[in-house]
């Protein structure tokens, strides 16, 4: 890589840092991060509690069905969370299953076919991460977004008294001053360009995370050709 092409991507890195604010997929990637943690609160108690409670019963055989309920409800889930992951995310996921087979299969084939596919076991991970994931996201949003807000509202916060900022390890300072309260707002502004690019960063993560877990790769590669407008079947 010569110097010319290294100040062009500098310059493009610097360009796509300063536009995240104005970009609308930063804004799908924060609701996507917000949701994240009730979304995967709520997964993670539908799933323990029903599968402990499906596999404690299956001795009465009334488990079979909960643990039925259980894999249809955590399908239809992870499908809801590759389309909320496409659209929110912008993400390429692979597709779930493979082309409808041609001809009719019995109850006990689809069956088959529903726990051989690797995508019913990765989208039930999926859903169990989302909440360790989901805390991570919740935390950082919070945080980040919280601070940077904070600091750049100084000059207002200081036209009703001093304003006070906790530092680390209890240490604290004082913004007892108009140009004070500026030099925050300028922090603050900076602190903000700098958080929108580590949430949309986080949110790569996450976009990484459901084209894995969400598809399968083979699913695609068998899916076939589209045909071209114009061009009808014999």
């Amino acid at each position: 890589m010569d110097t010319n092409e290294r100040d062009i991507n500098f310059i493009d890195a610097l360009i796509h840092f300063f536009t995240a604010p104005f970009r609308l997929r930063t804004y799908t990637n924060l609701l996507y991060l917000a949701l994240a943690f009730p979304l995967g609160l709520a997964y993670f108690i539908f799933l323990t509690v029903g599968l402990s409670l499906g596999l404690g019963l299956t001795l009465v055989w009334i488990g079979v069905p909960i643990l039925a309920l259980v894999f249809a409800g955590s399908w239809g889930l992870a499908a809801m969370e590759r389309q909320l992951a496409i659209h929110a995310l912008g993400a390429e996921v692979p597709p779930m299953t493979p082309p409808p087979a041609s001809n009719e299969q019995t109850f006990w084939q689809r069956a088959g076919a529903f726990f051989s596919n690797p995508v019913t076991w990765k989208g039930m991970a999926f859903l169990l991460v989302k909440l360790p994931l989901g805390v991570v996201s919740f935390v950082a949003i919070v945080t980040l977004l919280t601070t940077s807000a904070a600091l750049i509202l100084a000059p207002a916060f200081w036209q009703w008294g001093d304003f006070y900022i906790d530092g680390i390890d209890g240490l604290a300072w004082t913004v007892d001053s108009w140009a004070g309260s500026w030099v925050c707002a300028t922090v603050g502004l900076f602190l903000m360009f700098l958080s929108l690019n580590l949430l949309n960063g986080l949110a790569l993560v996450w976009r990484w995370t459901a084209t894995a877990l969400l598809g399968s790769e083979r699913f695609a590669a068998a899916a076939p050709p589209a045909i071209p407008d114009g061009i009808a079947l014999a």
